[in-house]
């Protein structure tokens, strides 16, 4: 069942940094739209290679780097309601929120930790 949990919250990684992407692509006017569809899920990636990934070179307890994983993934649901995706916005945010549960049920709130 971890498996299933720890792929899903990869998956929704992935999902998140689209999201940002998207976003940044239709928040944007010309030049802007690039830059902002670059640099949105590129800070974004940062933030999580660098604190929230299960081999981050800076180690963050339990509820601090839970609470970075949840508001770049519902940073990333937030995104598309703000690009006019509400539906999706709404399942995404539902996934996140699930699949956290699930971690937590498991007794591993962070994916990839031992």
């Amino acid at each position: 069942m971890y498996a299933v949990a720890a792929t899903v919250a990869f998956l929704l990684e992935l999902a998140a940094l689209a999201a940002l992407g998207y976003w940044g692509a239709v928040a944007g006017r010309g030049a802007w739209a690039y830059l902002l569809a670059a640099l949105a899920p590129l800070v974004a990636a940062v933030l999580w290679g660098t604190f929230a990934s299960p081999r981050a070179p800076v180690r963050l307890a339990t509820v601090p780097k839970v609470a970075l994983r949840l508001t770049v993934l519902l940073g990333g649901a937030l995104s598309l309601a703000v690009a006019g995706r509400t539906a999706i916005a709404v399942a995404l945010a539902a996934v996140v929120v699930g699949d956290e549960l699930a971690l937590i049920a498991l007794r591993r709130p962070v994916a990839g930790a031992s």
